[in-house]
């Protein structure tokens, strides 16, 4: 194998396939990047045998190039992020080592044989359907925060991904708080699978806000992301049924609420400096045209923030994970935000003040 090639555009594809490398692996070959030059390209793979980022380089037709493949430590991103921006790279592979040059810097790096690197299956029978990058990023970035991190249910540990009627829906939760993400585009077909939590974050490093669209293909047991001609995403999914999380969004919410929502952001924040450590909770009373956010502590101290907000109606108390709430408020885009209740003992919805296409539903909590 022999190949040149710059610095700079070395370095941000190792960036995007190094990420999905696990410090600690079960099988030595999972740390290495799969390398290989073919047709004037350079191919960059790496895996945890789950999640696999494929990216691909064109190299100059000018220069000499060898077409062969290996596996290279992911010391190999660490060695071109400390080369000087304008350096100029060659990579030539003897035996069971790679040889990289620049300059007047040489490094030798043992390699593993690229037969051994493992790739995962090929889509059989799939789904196929197209999105813009950006708004797929942003359905991502409205929901991706509420998949659990670490449940027995294991189905929880994922992002349900589901198209029907021309829809795509995006779902995450983790038992007690939920956000729904919808998309209306042209499209006959049918799908319902769950995206493991760790695809979701990788694809939110590696989707630019572009209108450019990306190709989505999908079985019952993997999922490809084909971003661009030259990025690819393909993941395993996880087997399991996801809840029924229509019958979890509040249909007769009827005492509504309207705030700043960089007020309530704020207001939350200062009162969950003294909520309990443990349980963040904090209380909302709502009132005609006022909200009040209070929180106490084990310690008996107390903080009390008041807010002018719309809303008329029936006095109404409910508690609330104070974490939760920001955690939701954080990711609305619009300057106001809009609250639907119930009930004390029932979950509030939040939507954005002018349209429904984002849904955060919080469960309620005891104080």
């Amino acid at each position: 194998m022999y190949f040149e090639i710059s610095r700079k555009e070395l370095l941000t594809p190792l960036k995007m396939v190094v990420s999905v490398v696990e410090q600690r692996q079960t099988l030595p070959i999972l740390g290495n990047i799969l390398v290989s030059v073919r047709d004037n390209t350079l191919h960059l793979t790496a895996t945890d045998s789950e999640v696999e980022i494929i990216c691909s380089i064109p190299l100059e037709s000018s220069l000499q190039t060898e077409e062969a493949e290996t596996t290279i430590p992911r010391k190999l991103f660490d060695i071109v992020r400390s080369l000087p921006d304008a350096s100029e790279i060659q990579m030539n592979g003897e035996d069971n080592h790679i040889v990289l040059k620049s300059g007047k810097s040489r490094f030798s790096l043992s390699t593993l044989p690229a037969k051994d690197f493992p790739a995962l299956t090929e889509i059989e029978n799939p789904v196929e359907f197209r999105v813009p990058q950006g708004k797929f990023r942003e359905l991502l970035q409205k929901t991706a925060f509420c998949i659990a991190a670490n449940d027995v249910r294991y189905y929880l540990m994922g992002l349900l991904l589901e198209i029907r009627e021309g829809k795509m829906f995006l779902v995450g939760t983790d038992g007690h708080r939920m956000a729904v993400a919808q998309h209306e585009f042209e499209t006959e077909q049918v799908a319902k699978v769950i995206v493991p939590r760790k695809a979701v974050l990788e694809l939110l490093k590696l989707l630019p806000a572009s209108d450019e669209e990306m190709v989505i293909t999908c079985n019952e047991h993997h999922i490809k992301f084909q971003i661009n001609d030259s990025l690819v995403m393909n993941s395993k999914l996880i087997d399991g049924n996801f809840p029924d999380w229509q019958g979890v969004v509040p249909l007769h919410a009827d005492k509504i609420v309207l705030a700043e929502t960089a007020s309530l952001k704020q207001a939350l924040s200062r009162v969950s400096i003294l909520s309990n450590e443990k349980y963040k909770g904090v209380r909302l009373t709502v009132t005609d045209n006022l909200l009040i956010v209070n929180a106490k502590n084990p310690q008996q101290e107390e903080a009390t923030e008041e807010l002018a907000v719309e809303y008329q109606g029936d006095e109404l108390e409910v508690g609330f994970n104070g974490v939760y709430l920001l955690d939701a408020l954080n990711v609305v885009s619009t300057s106001q935000v809009r609250l639907a209740f119930t009930d004390p003992s029932s979950s509030v919805l939040l939507t954005h003040e002018d349209n429904e296409d984002f849904k955060w539903i919080i469960m309620p909590m005891r104080l």
